[in-house]
């Protein structure tokens, strides 16, 4: 039996350029694609090579319920306002009692949609934020 930890419950922090911007309970769409291309060689009949090329990195989508960090995210998107500039961040994996299970050292983040909450008295789900987030590349650290 393998001596991997699984995480039953999991939440994310965000922080860019050292900047905290909390904790969220969803983290989605961190993933690249490669695109190929074919080259065939003259003589060799028998496979075509498959050159990686460029590379695409999908937007991170984070949510969570609104919190008193809320105005930690509004903040930063003013500061982005008056000056567009990539700065790196770093997105922690966490459980519930704070153990690091996994981070990504994320590079050039520049806020791509921010989604503030919808307050409705007659219904009863937590009101929630989501930030979207385009950026260079990831490494995992």
């Amino acid at each position: 039996m393998s001596d991997t930890l699984f995480a039953t419950s999991v939440f994310f922090q965000l922080s860019i350029a050292g900047n905290d911007l909390g904790a969220f309970h969803t983290c989605d769409g961190m993933g690249a694609q490669m695109e190929v291309e074919q080259f065939t060689e003259g003589g060799n009949n028998g496979f075509t090579w498959q050159l990686p090329s460029r590379i695409t990195w999908s937007n991170i989508t984070m949510t969570r319920p609104v919190t008193s960090d809320t105005a930690k995210v509004v903040k930063w998107l003013n500061e982005v306002i008056k000056k567009v500039e990539r700065k790196d961040g770093e997105i922690v994996a966490l459980t519930p009692d704070g153990t690091r299970i996994a981070s990504w050292q994320v590079q050039g983040i520049v806020p791509v949609r921010w989604q503030g909450p919808s307050f409705d008295p007659a219904s009863s789900q937590a009101a929630v934020e989501t930030l979207e987030i385009a950026h260079e590349g990831i490494d995992a650290s």
